[in-house]
Protein backbone atom coordinates (compact mmCIF):
# COMPACT_ATOMS: atom_id res chain seq x y z
CA UNK A 1 0.00 0.00 0.00
CA UNK A 2 1.32 3.48 -0.61
CA UNK A 3 2.47 5.27 2.35
CA UNK A 4 0.42 8.66 3.08
CA UNK A 5 2.49 11.64 3.31
CA UNK A 6 2.05 14.86 5.00
CA UNK A 7 4.67 17.66 4.35
CA UNK A 8 5.38 20.62 6.35
CA UNK A 9 6.92 23.62 5.05
CA UNK A 10 6.98 27.00 4.15
CA UNK A 11 6.72 27.64 0.39
CA UNK A 12 10.21 26.68 -0.60
CA UNK A 13 12.02 23.45 0.84
CA UNK A 14 8.53 21.59 0.72
CA UNK A 15 8.14 21.79 -2.69
CA UNK A 16 11.63 20.70 -3.80
CA UNK A 17 11.84 18.10 -1.93
CA UNK A 18 8.49 16.66 -3.39
CA UNK A 19 9.69 17.95 -7.20
CA UNK A 20 13.01 15.40 -5.79
CA UNK A 21 11.61 12.80 -4.34
CA UNK A 22 7.58 12.07 -4.04
CA UNK A 23 6.40 13.75 -7.69
CA UNK A 24 6.09 10.16 -9.92
CA UNK A 25 7.06 8.25 -6.77
CA UNK A 26 3.98 5.62 -7.39
CA UNK A 27 5.65 4.15 -3.33
CA UNK A 28 4.11 7.42 -2.07
CA UNK A 29 0.79 9.30 -1.67
CA UNK A 30 0.94 12.92 -0.85
CA UNK A 31 -2.12 14.10 0.87
CA UNK A 32 -1.07 17.53 1.43
CA UNK A 33 1.44 20.51 2.47
CA UNK A 34 1.15 22.62 5.19
CA UNK A 35 2.31 26.00 5.64
CA UNK A 36 3.88 28.47 7.92
CA UNK A 37 6.67 31.48 8.54
CA UNK A 38 4.88 33.15 5.69
CA UNK A 39 1.69 34.99 5.85
CA UNK A 40 -0.89 34.35 3.17
CA UNK A 41 0.58 30.79 1.69
CA UNK A 42 -1.96 28.25 2.87
CA UNK A 43 -5.71 28.06 1.09
CA UNK A 44 -3.51 27.23 -2.23
CA UNK A 45 -2.75 24.26 -3.96
CA UNK A 46 0.45 23.20 -5.94
CA UNK A 47 -0.96 22.83 -8.87
CA UNK A 48 -1.37 19.91 -11.16
CA UNK A 49 1.10 20.74 -13.93
CA UNK A 50 4.01 21.01 -11.23
CA UNK A 51 2.34 18.07 -9.62
CA UNK A 52 2.83 15.18 -12.10
CA UNK A 53 0.76 13.07 -13.60
CA UNK A 54 -0.37 10.85 -9.95
CA UNK A 55 -1.89 14.35 -9.30
CA UNK A 56 -4.21 15.32 -11.69
CA UNK A 57 -6.29 17.56 -9.62
CA UNK A 58 -3.23 19.53 -7.49
CA UNK A 59 -2.58 19.20 -3.95
CA UNK A 60 -3.78 21.26 -1.54
CA UNK A 61 -1.56 23.54 0.73
CA UNK A 62 -3.29 24.27 4.65
CA UNK A 63 -2.25 26.28 7.86
CA UNK A 64 0.46 24.03 9.89
CA UNK A 65 -1.81 24.99 12.82
CA UNK A 66 -4.22 21.76 11.44
CA UNK A 67 -1.73 19.33 11.59
CA UNK A 68 -2.75 17.05 14.19
CA UNK A 69 -6.60 17.15 12.47
CA UNK A 70 -4.83 16.58 8.96
CA UNK A 71 -3.08 13.46 10.40
CA UNK A 72 -5.83 12.15 12.09
CA UNK A 73 -8.41 12.61 9.49
CA UNK A 74 -6.38 11.58 6.60
CA UNK A 75 -4.38 8.32 7.93
CA UNK A 76 -1.31 9.94 7.51
CA UNK A 77 1.70 7.65 7.72
CA UNK A 78 4.62 9.71 7.20
CA UNK A 79 5.39 13.60 8.00
CA UNK A 80 8.25 15.14 6.66
CA UNK A 81 9.55 18.48 7.71
CA UNK A 82 10.60 20.44 5.28
CA UNK A 83 11.35 24.62 5.96
CA UNK A 84 14.49 26.15 7.81
CA UNK A 85 16.15 28.38 10.33
CA UNK A 86 14.12 26.85 13.38
CA UNK A 87 15.60 25.65 16.59
CA UNK A 88 15.65 22.05 17.74
CA UNK A 89 13.61 22.54 20.34
CA UNK A 90 11.29 24.26 17.78
CA UNK A 91 11.90 21.07 15.53
CA UNK A 92 11.14 18.19 18.14
CA UNK A 93 8.12 19.68 19.45
CA UNK A 94 7.03 19.44 15.73
CA UNK A 95 7.97 15.40 15.78
CA UNK A 96 6.57 14.85 19.45
CA UNK A 97 3.24 16.56 18.19
CA UNK A 98 3.18 14.36 14.58
CA UNK A 99 4.53 11.25 16.49
CA UNK A 100 1.87 11.27 18.93
CA UNK A 101 -0.69 11.72 16.32
CA UNK A 102 0.51 8.19 15.40
CA UNK A 103 2.81 9.39 11.95
CA UNK A 104 6.50 9.06 11.66
CA UNK A 105 8.46 12.12 11.34
CA UNK A 106 11.35 12.63 8.75
CA UNK A 107 13.71 15.45 7.66
CA UNK A 108 15.30 14.59 4.09
CA UNK A 109 19.28 14.49 4.03
CA UNK A 110 21.44 15.66 0.72
CA UNK A 111 21.28 12.94 -1.34
CA UNK A 112 17.62 12.62 -2.34
CA UNK A 113 17.10 16.49 -2.33
CA UNK A 114 20.34 17.76 -3.72
CA UNK A 115 20.47 18.26 -8.14
CA UNK A 116 23.36 17.53 -9.97
CA UNK A 117 24.96 20.35 -12.28
CA UNK A 118 26.61 20.28 -15.61
CA UNK A 119 28.66 23.67 -14.54
CA UNK A 120 30.62 23.92 -11.25
CA UNK A 121 28.85 25.31 -8.37
CA UNK A 122 29.56 27.16 -5.56
CA UNK A 123 26.75 27.48 -2.95
CA UNK A 124 26.40 30.07 0.00
CA UNK A 125 24.10 28.93 2.70
CA UNK A 126 24.35 30.02 6.04
CA UNK A 127 23.51 28.96 10.42
CA UNK A 128 20.91 31.52 10.62
CA UNK A 129 19.00 34.09 8.61
CA UNK A 130 20.78 37.82 7.94
CA UNK A 131 24.26 35.92 8.87
CA UNK A 132 25.43 38.29 5.43
CA UNK A 133 24.74 35.41 2.70
CA UNK A 134 23.93 38.61 0.12
CA UNK A 135 27.45 40.35 0.41
CA UNK A 136 29.14 37.30 0.68
CA UNK A 137 27.46 36.08 -2.97
CA UNK A 138 28.13 39.54 -4.37
CA UNK A 139 32.09 39.34 -3.67
CA UNK A 140 31.90 35.81 -5.30
CA UNK A 141 30.18 37.28 -8.30
CA UNK A 142 32.63 39.97 -8.32
CA UNK A 143 35.44 37.92 -8.24
CA UNK A 144 34.19 35.57 -10.93
CA UNK A 145 33.53 38.39 -13.21
CA UNK A 146 36.49 39.77 -12.91
CA UNK A 147 38.10 36.56 -14.23
CA UNK A 148 35.95 37.21 -17.24
CA UNK A 149 33.08 34.37 -16.37
CA UNK A 150 29.62 34.08 -16.71
CA UNK A 151 27.89 33.61 -13.02
CA UNK A 152 24.17 32.89 -13.14
CA UNK A 153 22.56 33.37 -9.52
CA UNK A 154 20.20 30.59 -8.39
CA UNK A 155 18.28 31.91 -5.18
CA UNK A 156 16.25 29.77 -3.02
CA UNK A 157 12.74 30.36 -3.60
CA UNK A 158 10.14 32.43 -2.70
CA UNK A 159 6.87 31.77 -4.36
CA UNK A 160 4.35 33.58 -2.52
CA UNK A 161 2.47 33.68 -5.78
CA UNK A 162 0.98 31.86 -9.10
CA UNK A 163 3.10 28.70 -8.46
CA UNK A 164 2.26 27.65 -12.04
CA UNK A 165 3.82 30.89 -13.42
CA UNK A 166 6.68 30.96 -10.65
CA UNK A 167 7.99 27.35 -12.19
CA UNK A 168 10.88 28.90 -13.66
CA UNK A 169 11.55 32.54 -13.32
CA UNK A 170 14.40 34.80 -15.04
CA UNK A 171 15.50 38.00 -13.94
CA UNK A 172 17.61 40.50 -15.76
CA UNK A 173 16.09 43.73 -15.24
CA UNK A 174 14.37 46.18 -12.43
CA UNK A 175 11.58 45.66 -14.73
CA UNK A 176 11.47 42.03 -14.81
CA UNK A 177 10.48 42.45 -10.77
CA UNK A 178 8.07 44.46 -11.89
CA UNK A 179 6.67 41.49 -14.27
CA UNK A 180 6.99 39.03 -12.17
CA UNK A 181 5.04 40.83 -9.04
CA UNK A 182 7.78 40.55 -6.48
CA UNK A 183 7.02 40.78 -3.11
CA UNK A 184 9.54 43.21 -1.39
CA UNK A 185 11.70 40.25 0.65
CA UNK A 186 11.86 38.77 -3.39
CA UNK A 187 13.46 42.32 -4.89
CA UNK A 188 15.70 42.38 -1.56
CA UNK A 189 17.28 39.08 -2.85
CA UNK A 190 17.20 39.92 -6.30
CA UNK A 191 17.81 43.21 -7.10
CA UNK A 192 21.18 43.44 -5.33
CA UNK A 193 22.55 40.85 -8.11
CA UNK A 194 20.23 42.78 -11.16
CA UNK A 195 21.90 46.10 -9.80
CA UNK A 196 25.64 43.72 -10.19
CA UNK A 197 25.16 43.03 -13.55
CA UNK A 198 24.12 39.34 -12.61
CA UNK A 199 20.99 37.20 -14.13
CA UNK A 200 19.02 35.54 -10.91
CA UNK A 201 17.03 32.74 -11.78
CA UNK A 202 14.32 31.32 -8.94
CA UNK A 203 11.11 29.50 -8.66
CA UNK A 204 9.66 26.17 -7.85
CA UNK A 205 10.81 23.43 -10.20
CA UNK A 206 14.51 23.86 -9.47
CA UNK A 207 15.92 21.41 -11.72
CA UNK A 208 14.71 23.22 -14.44
CA UNK A 209 15.55 26.32 -13.10
CA UNK A 210 19.14 24.61 -13.15
CA UNK A 211 18.71 23.51 -16.96
CA UNK A 212 17.80 27.02 -18.27
CA UNK A 213 20.79 28.61 -15.51
CA UNK A 214 23.01 26.23 -17.41
CA UNK A 215 22.63 27.51 -20.42
CA UNK A 216 24.25 30.83 -20.12
CA UNK A 217 26.61 30.41 -17.18
CA UNK A 218 29.94 29.06 -16.88
CA UNK A 219 29.73 28.73 -12.97
CA UNK A 220 26.48 28.27 -11.03
CA UNK A 221 26.06 30.37 -7.59
CA UNK A 222 23.38 28.91 -5.12
CA UNK A 223 22.27 31.72 -3.21
CA UNK A 224 20.62 30.29 -0.63
CA UNK A 225 17.82 31.88 1.89
CA UNK A 226 16.86 31.33 5.51
CA UNK A 227 19.92 28.80 6.72
CA UNK A 228 18.33 26.23 4.21
CA UNK A 229 20.95 23.52 2.71
CA UNK A 230 21.69 24.27 -1.04
CA UNK A 231 19.41 22.63 -3.32
CA UNK A 232 22.47 21.70 -5.92
CA UNK A 233 25.41 19.66 -5.41
CA UNK A 234 28.36 22.16 -4.67
CA UNK A 235 32.07 21.83 -5.80
CA UNK A 236 33.13 24.63 -2.91
CA UNK A 237 30.14 25.08 0.00
CA UNK A 238 30.86 28.35 1.70
CA UNK A 239 28.21 28.69 5.78
CA UNK A 240 28.42 32.45 6.77
CA UNK A 241 27.80 32.33 10.73
CA UNK A 242 27.30 35.33 12.61
CA UNK A 243 29.36 36.07 16.00
CA UNK A 244 26.16 37.98 17.34
CA UNK A 245 23.90 34.64 17.57
CA UNK A 246 26.96 32.68 18.54
CA UNK A 247 25.97 29.19 19.79
CA UNK A 248 22.88 29.43 17.13
CA UNK A 249 25.67 27.31 14.54
CA UNK A 250 24.92 24.77 17.52
CA UNK A 251 21.35 25.00 18.09
CA UNK A 252 19.39 25.99 14.67
CA UNK A 253 17.99 23.36 11.79
CA UNK A 254 19.66 22.97 9.16
CA UNK A 255 22.41 25.76 10.27
CA UNK A 256 24.69 22.94 11.68
CA UNK A 257 23.92 20.95 8.83
CA UNK A 258 25.50 23.79 6.69
CA UNK A 259 28.75 24.19 8.65
CA UNK A 260 29.34 20.06 8.37
CA UNK A 261 28.87 20.25 4.73
CA UNK A 262 31.09 23.72 4.77
CA UNK A 263 34.47 23.99 2.78
CA UNK A 264 34.97 27.45 3.76
CA UNK A 265 32.98 29.17 6.86
CA UNK A 266 32.70 33.22 7.02
CA UNK A 267 32.90 34.08 10.12
CA UNK A 268 30.76 38.00 9.26
CA UNK A 269 30.30 41.24 11.26
CA UNK A 270 33.45 41.12 13.55
CA UNK A 271 33.88 44.57 13.72
CA UNK A 272 30.54 44.36 15.57
CA UNK A 273 30.64 41.57 17.49
CA UNK A 274 32.70 40.68 20.86
CA UNK A 275 35.73 38.81 20.67
CA UNK A 276 34.12 36.50 22.84
CA UNK A 277 31.78 35.74 20.43
CA UNK A 278 33.75 35.00 17.48
CA UNK A 279 35.90 32.95 19.65
CA UNK A 280 32.47 30.89 20.44
CA UNK A 281 31.56 30.43 16.81
CA UNK A 282 35.24 29.41 15.93
CA UNK A 283 35.16 26.65 18.64
CA UNK A 284 32.01 25.39 17.44
CA UNK A 285 32.76 25.35 13.97
CA UNK A 286 36.28 23.60 14.51
CA UNK A 287 34.69 21.07 16.90
CA UNK A 288 31.89 20.44 14.13
CA UNK A 289 34.01 20.57 10.96
CA UNK A 290 38.14 20.37 11.64
CA UNK A 291 38.51 20.62 8.00
CA UNK A 292 36.67 23.44 6.64
CA UNK A 293 39.00 27.06 6.41
CA UNK A 294 37.60 29.75 8.30
CA UNK A 295 37.59 33.41 7.44
CA UNK A 296 36.79 36.23 9.25
CA UNK A 297 35.07 39.07 7.98
CA UNK A 298 33.95 42.77 8.41
CA UNK A 299 30.60 44.46 7.59
CA UNK A 300 31.19 47.79 6.64
CA UNK A 301 28.09 50.04 6.72
CA UNK A 302 27.97 53.14 4.17
CA UNK A 303 25.52 56.10 4.82
CA UNK A 304 24.49 57.96 1.85
CA UNK A 305 23.48 61.20 3.61
CA UNK A 306 25.07 61.10 7.45
CA UNK A 307 23.83 64.39 8.26
CA UNK A 308 19.70 62.85 8.32
CA UNK A 309 20.99 60.37 10.85
CA UNK A 310 23.26 63.19 13.46
CA UNK A 311 21.39 64.32 16.71
CA UNK A 312 17.93 62.86 15.24
CA UNK A 313 15.19 61.00 16.50
CA UNK A 314 14.79 57.94 13.48
CA UNK A 315 12.91 55.47 12.51
CA UNK A 316 15.24 52.15 11.33
CA UNK A 317 13.57 49.78 9.26
CA UNK A 318 15.29 46.56 8.52
CA UNK A 319 14.83 43.39 6.62
CA UNK A 320 12.05 41.95 7.62
CA UNK A 321 12.84 37.72 7.73
CA UNK A 322 15.82 38.88 9.11
CA UNK A 323 13.63 40.50 12.20
CA UNK A 324 11.16 37.86 12.36
CA UNK A 325 12.28 34.37 12.35
CA UNK A 326 15.23 35.27 12.27
CA UNK A 327 15.62 36.57 15.62
CA UNK A 328 18.14 39.33 15.19
CA UNK A 329 17.79 42.36 17.27
CA UNK A 330 19.80 44.93 14.88
CA UNK A 331 20.62 45.12 11.59
CA UNK A 332 23.14 47.43 9.47
CA UNK A 333 20.54 50.45 9.75
CA UNK A 334 20.93 50.22 13.55
CA UNK A 335 24.70 50.10 13.36
CA UNK A 336 24.55 52.87 10.91
CA UNK A 337 22.46 54.71 13.40
CA UNK A 338 24.68 54.31 16.16
CA UNK A 339 27.79 55.25 14.14
CA UNK A 340 26.10 58.26 12.99
CA UNK A 341 25.34 59.50 16.22
CA UNK A 342 21.73 59.44 16.12
CA UNK A 343 20.05 60.92 19.12
CA UNK A 344 17.47 58.12 19.69
CA UNK A 345 15.66 55.24 17.75
CA UNK A 346 11.96 55.57 17.75
CA UNK A 347 9.64 52.70 18.60
CA UNK A 348 7.02 51.85 15.48
CA UNK A 349 4.86 50.00 17.43
CA UNK A 350 2.92 52.86 18.98
CA UNK A 351 2.68 53.59 15.29
CA UNK A 352 1.18 50.33 13.55
CA UNK A 353 -1.37 49.16 11.36
CA UNK A 354 -3.05 46.16 9.98
CA UNK A 355 -0.77 42.95 9.58
CA UNK A 356 2.40 45.30 10.82
CA UNK A 357 0.39 44.95 14.25
CA UNK A 358 0.32 41.65 13.54
CA UNK A 359 3.80 41.00 12.90
CA UNK A 360 4.95 42.54 16.26
CA UNK A 361 2.66 40.38 18.15
CA UNK A 362 3.64 37.73 16.44
CA UNK A 363 7.07 38.41 16.91
CA UNK A 364 7.47 40.12 20.29
CA UNK A 365 10.88 40.43 21.05
CA UNK A 366 11.46 42.66 17.46
CA UNK A 367 12.85 45.16 19.21
CA UNK A 368 13.30 48.86 18.83
CA UNK A 369 13.03 48.77 15.02
CA UNK A 370 10.68 48.04 11.84
CA UNK A 371 10.57 44.86 9.78
CA UNK A 372 10.32 45.91 5.82
CA UNK A 373 6.98 43.37 6.00
CA UNK A 374 6.09 43.42 2.60
CA UNK A 375 4.33 40.27 1.53
CA UNK A 376 1.69 41.35 -0.51
CA UNK A 377 -0.04 44.74 -1.65
CA UNK A 378 -1.96 44.46 1.63
CA UNK A 379 1.21 44.70 3.49
CA UNK A 380 2.66 46.77 1.83
CA UNK A 381 0.24 49.73 2.16
CA UNK A 382 0.52 49.10 5.78
CA UNK A 383 4.22 49.27 6.37
CA UNK A 384 3.74 52.48 4.13
CA UNK A 385 1.41 53.95 6.53
CA UNK A 386 3.03 52.51 9.96
CA UNK A 387 5.64 54.76 8.73
CA UNK A 388 3.71 57.46 7.89
CA UNK A 389 2.57 57.67 11.14
CA UNK A 390 5.63 57.09 13.10
CA UNK A 391 6.92 60.51 14.85
CA UNK A 392 10.38 60.86 13.71
CA UNK A 393 12.95 63.33 12.39
CA UNK A 394 14.13 61.10 10.03
CA UNK A 395 14.18 57.21 8.62
CA UNK A 396 16.95 54.75 8.10
CA UNK A 397 16.44 52.64 5.50
CA UNK A 398 18.56 49.40 6.31
CA UNK A 399 17.12 46.98 4.05
CA UNK A 400 19.15 45.77 0.95
CA UNK A 401 16.83 47.71 -1.78
CA UNK A 402 15.93 51.23 -1.41
CA UNK A 403 12.24 50.70 0.17
CA UNK A 404 11.59 54.32 -1.48
CA UNK A 405 10.92 52.41 -5.26
CA UNK A 406 8.52 50.50 -3.27
CA UNK A 407 6.62 53.06 -0.60
CA UNK A 408 6.42 56.32 -0.12
CA UNK A 409 8.21 57.58 3.14
CA UNK A 410 7.07 61.70 4.04
CA UNK A 411 10.20 62.26 6.53
CA UNK A 412 13.74 63.10 5.66
CA UNK A 413 15.65 59.74 4.59
CA UNK A 414 18.93 58.12 3.94
CA UNK A 415 20.05 54.86 2.71
CA UNK A 416 22.26 52.11 4.64
CA UNK A 417 24.30 50.00 1.93
CA UNK A 418 26.71 46.72 3.32
CA UNK A 419 29.41 45.07 1.66
CA UNK A 420 32.15 42.08 2.97
CA UNK A 421 35.39 43.81 4.43
CA UNK A 422 37.85 43.81 1.81
CA UNK A 423 40.15 41.33 3.70
CA UNK A 424 37.58 39.09 3.27
CA UNK A 425 37.53 39.14 0.06
CA UNK A 426 41.20 38.85 -0.56
CA UNK A 427 41.11 35.75 1.07
CA UNK A 428 37.77 34.00 -0.43
CA UNK A 429 39.20 35.52 -3.84
CA UNK A 430 42.41 33.32 -3.48
CA UNK A 431 40.45 30.19 -2.53
CA UNK A 432 37.75 30.82 -5.64
CA UNK A 433 40.88 31.44 -7.73
CA UNK A 434 42.22 28.07 -6.66
CA UNK A 435 38.66 26.08 -7.04
CA UNK A 436 38.66 27.43 -10.50
CA UNK A 437 41.52 26.08 -11.33
CA UNK A 438 40.82 22.78 -9.87
CA UNK A 439 37.88 22.80 -12.50
CA UNK A 440 40.13 23.82 -15.11
CA UNK A 441 38.69 27.48 -15.50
Amino acid sequence: MKRRVLIMGAAGRDFHNFNCYFRDNSEYEVIAFTATQIPNIDGRAYPAVLAGKLYPDGIPILDEADTADVIRKHRIDLVIFAYSDVSYDYLMHRAALVNACGADFMVMGIHHTQVASTRPVIAVCATRTGCGKSQTTRAITDILRKKNLKVVAIRHPMPYGDLAKQAVQRFETIDDLKRHECTIEEMEEYEPHIANGVIVYAGVDYEAILREAEKEADVILWDGGNNDMSFYRADLYITVADPHRAGHELRYYPGETNVNLADIVVINKIDTARREDIDTVIANVRKLNPEAEIIEATSPVTVDHPEIIRGKKVLVIEDGPTLTHGEMKIGAGIVAAQQCGASDLVDPRPFTVGTITDTFRKYSDIGTLLPAMGYGGRQVKDLEETVARTTCDAVVIGTPIDLRRVISIRQPSTRVRYNLGSEAIATLEKRVTQFLSEKGL
